[in-house]
This record gives structure tokens, C-alpha cells and sequence, in this order.
């Protein structure tokens, strides 16, 4: 789950990075960054030393992310938005359901409350992307795409109530990664919003 990941999330972030127009070293760190953000993010919070620092393994498999994403950004069409394409949505989709599940595993390893488990799920999923965003100038898309944090929210929940419900090893992480995977891909297909707050004579722009 966890290389399922880093790949997705890497190719994510380095088609963002192309599509604010990086350069290859910026493409790179920006999908490294997307990659392992969210999980150093994870461990930091439970107390124990980030993977992505302990081994070469994460930050491998990050980098072969990139060079795939290198690959994609060169076969698309430069009057076409690397963003809009199948390949940065479906990727980053993939790897915000890898990685809430992954969070959840960690917080009920490391025998957090059920609020802990949601938390952990949602800011692995989401912690990388957010950095990313942040780098390039951007307001983070959590904060303002709405169904993107709530899928790892439901998926965290999903992975609670099977866990304690006595499901059996990896079932809860299935079906949480399942759930996240689904209702973000459903929610681009059907434009799924929440409402938004405003002050009445202002708009999100003032």
C-alpha cells in the first residue's frame, strides 16, 4: 500500500510541478516532496523516525515516480493542461487512498483513539499534496477542492469501524483505501461540492 503510494503521489506532484512550469529539478522536489510529505508528516506525530529518512526505499521508489511522471509530461500535448489529464487525477486519487490507509494502519498500531485514526489517515493522505501546494504558491487544494479531504475522512472512519468490528488483518486498510479511491473518483465524475461559506457582498476572490 505504501509503495502504491509514493509512486501515485510522486507522478501527482511532479505533473503539478510541470504544470506551474518547474524546471526538472523543481519537478523533481516537488514530487518527491508530494510523495513523502504526508508520511514523515505521519510519523513525526506518532513519535518514531520518518521512513522516508530510516531507508532508501521510500525515496526510491519516489524517484522512479518522477521519471514516470517525466515520461507522461512528454507525451502530453503542451496546449493541454497536465492537471485536467486521466493520468494526474486517477494517480492522485490512487495515492490519497494508499496513503489514508496507510495512516490509519499506523495510528491503530501505535493504539491512538478512533479520532486519532481518522486524523492520521487524513493528514497522511493529504499532508504531501498540501506542501506541495504551498511551494508552488498555491492555496492548498484541501482547503478549497471539497471532496479531497473528505474521502480520506470517510475512508479513516471505514478503517475504524471494520477494525473494531474484529475484521480480519488488511480488510480494514482494504476497505478504507476501497472507499477513498471511490468517492474521490465519484466526485470528480459528478462535480460533488459542500456549500460554502461566504460573508454575504463578499466573494471568494475579495
Amino acid at each position: 500500500m505504501n509503495v502504491v503510494g509514493l509512486l501515485a503521489f510522486a507522478v501527482a506532484g511532479s505533473l503539478k510541478a510541470a504544470d506551474a512550469g518547474l524546471d526538472a529539478f523543481g519537478v523533481a522536489v516537488l514530487g518527491v516532496i508530494t510523495a513523502l510529505g504526508g508520511g514523515t508528516t505521519r510519523d513525526v506525530l506518532v513519535n518514531r523516525p520518518p521512513a522516508s529518512l530510516a531507508t532508501t526505499w521510500d525515496m526510491s521508489v519516489a524517484l522512479v515516480g518522477v521519471a514516470l511522471a517525466i515520461l507522461l509530461i512528454r507525451r502530453t500535448p503542451e496546449h493541454v493542461s497536465v492537471r485536467d489529464t486521466h493520468a494526474f487525477l486517477v494517480s492522485d486519487a490512487v495515492g490519497l487512498a494508499a496513503f489514508a490507509a496507510t495512516g490509519a494502519l499506523v495510528g491503530a498500531q501505535a493504539g491512538l483513539t478512533p479520532y486519532g485514526i481518522v486524523v492520521l489517515a487524513t493528514v497522511t493522505a493529504v499532508g504531501g499534496g498540501s506542501l506541495a501546494d504551498l511551494l508552488i504558491g498555491r492555496i492548498p487544494v484541501v482547503l478549497r477542492e471539497d471532496f479531497y479531504a473528505t474521502p480520506a475522512l470517510l475512508g479513516g472512519i471505514a478503517f475504524w469501524v471494520a477494525d473494531a468490528a474484529g475484521a480480519p488483518t488488511g480488510v480494514p486498510a482494504g476497505v478504507c483505501a476501497g472507499l477513498v479511491f471511490a468517492t474521490r473518483m465519484l466526485a470528480l465524475r459528478y462535480e460533488w461540492h459542500l456549500p460554502e461559506i461566504r460573508v454575504e457582498g463578499r466573494t471568494g476572490d475579495s
